[in-house]
């Protein structure tokens, strides 16, 4: 007994001096990146650009051992507006997010929502891509020039279809291509739906004559040869895909979207410290890097502070343009 006692208080003395460090270092310490019960929401339906956006984010930042187990969940409606109430009336909760883009702006606009993303924290832009113009494989349309000719004789009667609302990415696309294409925008036919996976199944099953939507959102099936991509609006073509810019085919449009992250307000400065940590980490990661490449996104990344100032500008953006197109 009087050698083992020594030897206890021993090996409780180097517990207590080598117990505290491993307890605090390392991914889950308030320098690290881990955020355990992380939930990430998406603000409309499943298959949509902002569900794309958050699941491969999730996945990603798991991959790469940012994090683990965060839960992505689907809150449609209003284009958006529905989940951004949700997401401001969180107040203080750190361990929420919300997948958003130019879409919520023109929605916030649109519905006139009581809630703004100036009520959010913003936290961080990830991505910007390219809309484009696609109709169904069996369509009879199979030039951009040929489907504006059949638009411009019978604007009302080709419905085109977007994955926005209003004053969204989707809807103000239509809108510049109409007008430059000398088709008044008050006469387009505009069928919004709430996500570009809605949207996909409209097109593909020919209820609505054309679509507009990010490259992301129509990649796989463009590549399936299911739809058939006519033009992009950005100032170039899109990468590995065989299609013109609209102003390579004569049309004066050159826009593309966005897609960042926000989260409740009231967050302490940790909170928000750790969240726009942990996207930050993620777009240096090689997982997010291939992710980017594969979807056709381009690397736009902004956060804190520059984000909050970069949404407060695209809110005024939106409101120019609508107004600009008599909208």
């Amino acid at each position: 007994m009087r050698l083992r006692t020594p030897l206890a208080l021993l090996g409780a003395a180097v517990l207590v001096f080598v117990g505290p460090p491993l307890l605090t270092a390392g991914e889950d310490a308030d320098t690290g990146t881990r955020i355990p019960g992380l939930r990430f929401m998406v603000p409309n339906t499943p298959g949509g650009g902002y569900d794309v956006t958050a699941r491969t984010a999730a996945k990603n930042a798991e991959d790469a051992g940012l994090t683990h187990s965060i839960e992505v969940f689907n809150l449609p409606g209003a284009g958006g507006t529905v989940g951004l109430s949700r997401l401001v009336s969180e107040h203080g909760n750190g361990k929420l997010a919300m997948s958003m883009g130019l879409g919520v702006v023109g929605a916030v606009r649109s519905n006139d929502a009581p809630k703004t993303l100036a009520d959010t924290t913003p936290i961080a832009r990830l991505t910007e891509e390219q809309n484009v113009v696609v109709v169904a494989a069996d369509s009879p349309y199979r030039t951009i020039d040929e489907l504006v000719g059949a638009w411009r004789e019978d604007p009302g009667g080709l419905p085109v279809g977007g994955g926005s609302s209003p004053g969204g990415p989707d809807h103000l696309a239509s809108m510049l291509t109409a007008r430059a294409a000398g088709i008044a925008p008050k006469r387009v036919n505009y069928v919004p739906f709430d996500g570009g996976g809605e949207l996909l199944a409209s097109v593909l099953g020919s209820k609505v004559a054309f679509g507009v939507s990010g490259v992301g959102e129509c990649l796989d099936q463009i590549r399936a040869g299911e739809l058939r991509l006519l033009a992009v609006t950005g100032p170039r073509r899109a990468r590995g895909l065989d299609a013109p810019t609209l102003r390579e085919a004569g049309y004066d449009v050159d826009f593309t979207n966005w897609r960042g992250v926000v989260a409740p307000p009231g967050l302490s400065d940790a909170e928000r410290s750790k969240l726009v940590r942990l996207f930050e980490e993620l777009h240096r990661s090689p997982e997010w890097q291939g992710s980017m490449r594969r979807n056709g996104w381009d690397d736009a990344f902004l956060t804190g502070e520059e984000f909050g100032a970069f949404l407060d500008a695209q809110d005024g953006r939106v409101v120019s343009v609508l107004k600009e197109l008599g909208l």
